[in-house]
């Protein structure tokens, strides 16, 4: 298994492929390092040599802010939007949909599982 930032890239996938396991690459951005190290996009994993392995490592840690350190900025943006109370801000703490959806039948993703509310019975003569 090749090692890419602390991820094991599967030796069966194509390199394409096995690059997206890593957080914050996706297909396009994976074509462009292998690209731009020189590497077949088609070629399998086990088959890149040491230099090619290097040549995709240092390409990605130069260019690329992946992993934990997109992570950690993500959350840090996130809890920004909270601290100043915008309208996102507040949605991401109520644990509501930030962009826009419905919520009257839908966002059971946000929201969990549904919380029945009994309705009141009515007085008997």
């Amino acid at each position: 298994m090749a090692r890419i930032v602390g991820v094991d890239i599967p030796n069966n996938k194509r390199g394409e492929i096995g690059l997206t396991y890593i957080y914050g690459i996706g297909r396009s951005t994976a074509r462009k390092i292998l690209a731009e190290a020189g590497v077949d996009k088609d070629q399998k994993v086990q088959e890149w040599t040491d230099d090619q392995s290097a040549a995709i490592r240092n390409y990605i840690n130069e260019n690329f802010k992946i992993e934990g350190e997109l992570r950690s900025e993500t959350q840090m943006n996130i809890k920004r939007l909270m601290d100043i109370g915008c309208y996102r801000g507040i949605r991401h703490r109520l644990g509501l949909p930030v962009r826009g959806q419905s919520t009257k039948n839908n966002a059971r993703t946000r929201k969990g599982r549904r919380k029945t509310v009994a309705n009141k019975k009515k007085a008997t003569k």
